[in-house]
């Protein structure tokens, strides 16, 4: 009846539901298993993960950093390393260089030396037995510079050519004639051409532009091209053929080719050789004045130079110590 003396009005603050023992039971358990609990602990690992990582470790995990910079400065070296030896490859390069033209330029000097000396000429290359001996020494080897040699064979190959192109067109010009009588004086003037054009070709344009090259002479350059502009011109009139002027070119071939197509044939191919005459001497005489402005040369050292081989010609003295001497007999003889 215990039960139902207490009173059902009674305030429910009064009554606390967790002073049940089983409550208060489960509650200081879980209490104290919380608070034995430690996630860093060994124990506390182990039942999330079989692997600890130290802290040690990982704070000096940046290994991939440090690598990259490494590298960055090994690259830097290496390359710098790379570059000198590149410029000391460049400088003994330059070195070698200029040793060989001191070299080329000692044996030039010793050639020269060797030629005022009695060196005997060598060109043309006349037979022995032929009583008539060379008028002319010349070397590319020993006497032009290396970087002049190529340009300076290729006018003396020109020179040949214009000779070959000449005796040519007198082959030419003596079919042109069987064909046709009247054109007897285009064979007299292709020979006169042959014979005059061969040597004045090569002592007023080739052997000037030779000097030029092989001692830097400012006068041989103006003289070689004041020379060769006007066989430039004679080249241009020569491919042209005006009849009655001693060439095979265009127009005298042209005009044979409805009496005479074997003889026009010759004389086009003829007309072909001037056209590569005229075509070589533009382009070479462009190549030429490249050259002369890399030397230095001027109208004033030309003239320098000129001034100079005048006066120390002796024949030049001679005439003026004659003349001076004719001067002063004569001054005396009139007082």
């Amino acid at each position: 009846m215990s039960g139902f003396d207490s009173n059902p009005f009674v305030d429910p603050v009064d009554v606390n539901p967790f002073q049940d023992a089983s409550v208060t039971q489960a509650t200081s358990g879980m209490t104290e298993t919380v608070g034995e609990f430690n996630p860093f602990s060994a124990t506390g690992m182990e039942n999330h993960s079989t692997t600890t990582i130290p802290i040690s470790a990982a704070a000096s995990q940046p290994a991939v950093l440090q690598t990259s910079v490494e590298q960055s400065i090994q690259a830097t070296a290496t390359a710098a390393q790379a570059n000198l030896i590149k410029q000391q490859e460049e400088l003994e390069k330059k070195a070698a260089e200029l040793e060989r033209k001191e070299q080329e330029l000692q044996n030039r000097t010793i050639g020269r030396a060797l030629n005022a000396g009695g060196e005997e000429n060598n060109w043309p290359p006349l037979p022995k037995f032929l009583p008539v001996n060379p008028c002319f020494y010349q070397d590319f080897e020993e006497e032009i510079p290396e970087e002049y040699r190529r340009i300076c064979k290729r006018m003396y190959y020109l020179w040949m050519f214009h000779s070959a192109t000449l005796f040519l067109n007198v082959l030419a010009c003596l079919a042109y004639f069987t064909a046709d009588s009247q054109y007897g004086v285009d064979f007299g003037l292709s020979i006169l051409w042959f014979i005059l054009f061969t040597p004045v070709a090569f002592i007023c344009w080739y052997r000037p532009v030779y000097k030029a090259f092989r001692s830097d002479s400012s006068f041989s350059f103006f003289f070689f091209f004041f020379v060769f502009f006007f066989q430039v011109a004679v080249y241009i009139i020569q491919t042209v053929g005006i009849p009655k002027w001693g060439n095979s070119g265009w127009i005298s071939s042209i005009s044979m080719i409805g009496s005479n197509l074997p003889v026009a044939v010759v004389m086009m191919v003829v007309a072909g050789f001037f056209t590569v005459n005229a075509t070589l001497a533009i382009i070479l005489l462009k190549m030429v004045h490249s050259k002369y402005r890399r030397t230095g040369a001027s109208f004033t050292k030309a003239q320098l130079e000129f001034s100079q081989g005048v006066l120390t010609n002796r024949t030049f003295q001679t005439a003026a110590t004659s003349a001076a001497t004719s001067a002063a007999q004569g001054a005396f003889q009139g007082n």
